[in-house]
């Protein structure tokens, strides 16, 4: 399972693509006439609930996103003062050597819990940062045994994880969630839908969550990734110990096989534009 700012509101309302830049003026220069730049979203559902984003296009373009759930649960606390360790430092190294790009999906427990970690990869232009809620409590039931939120809750702990990243100096987290165990229904669309984020799951499921053979781990992301994958892998060191190490073995084969890695956010722009 996928153990898995303050409110987005109407302003980050799906759209299509980065806004484009608009002309200088007499007297402007072009940096003050640029407009910021939206990360791409993609059109409401139908009724207007959540769209729900799984893969990029299978073109020949062979583009992957590696994408990393930073998890901790609301009530883990004491666990992590115990000395359990919820992120994984080296893994992030390791991305950063082999300058691979990649969407981490924090839970705003985990971001309040390590706020420098979380500063220093929401900082880092070879990452995004995007939410997995703040509590890492289920939005439906019967969700791998975790705790749910109350549909009256759920954009609350969306908005409370924005919230918390914002604390940590996370400059520019992205409209983008994942719901905790990859559980979601109506329901949870229709709640989260004034939010106006994609929720975002995946092709690809590593296995790495609480997995203790690093080959086996490599093998199924190699076996299963196609042009446009999302895998789903964990940074969390006490429940995907051997994430790192599968990396090395992932990263230099699919580069091997002409896999260029990029986020999350390139991917739904090049599905946004198709669909225009």
């Amino acid at each position: 399972m996928t153990c898995a700012v303050g409110c987005l509101g109407a302003a980050l309302a799906a759209c299509g693509g980065p806004s484009p830049q608009h002309a200088a003026r007499p007297g402007q220069s072009a940096s003050a006439a640029a407009a910021p730049s939206k990360p791409p979203t993609l059109a409401p559902g139908p009724a207007g609930l959540t769209p729900v984003f799984t893969n990029g296009p299978r073109t020949q373009d062979k583009t992957v996103a590696l994408t990393f759930d930073a998890d901790m649960t609301a009530d883990e606390g004491p666990r992590a003062e115990a000395g359990e360790r919820f992120d994984n430092p080296q893994l992030i190294d390791t991305l950063r050597g082999f300058k691979v790009p990649a969407t981490v999906f924090m839970t705003g427990r985990w971001a309040e819990e390590y706020p420098q970690e979380a500063r220093a990869i929401g900082r880092d232009p070879l990452f995004e940062v995007a939410n997995h809620s703040y509590s890492h409590y289920a939005f439906t039931s019967n969700c791998y045994g975790l705790p749910t939120v109350g549909e009256a809750d759920m954009r609350g702990d969306v908005e409370r994880a924005y919230a918390a990243f914002k604390k940590a100096g996370v400059p520019k987290a992205m409209p983008y969630f994942r719901f905790p165990g990859g559980c979601y229904d109506q329901r949870a669309l229709r709640a989260l839908s004034a939010v106006g984020v994609t929720a975002v799951q995946w092709d690809v499921v590593s296995g790495d969550a609480f997995a203790t053979d690093a080959d086996a781990v490599a093998r199924q992301v190699l076996e299963g990734v196609k042009p446009g994958s999302v895998v789903v892998m964990h940074c969390t060191r006490s429940a995907a110990p051997t994430t790192e190490q599968a990396l090395r073995t992932i990263v230099p084969e699919l580069r091997k096989q002409g896999f260029r890695f990029v986020k999350v956010s390139e991917l739904i722009g090049q599905t946004a534009a198709g669909h225009r």
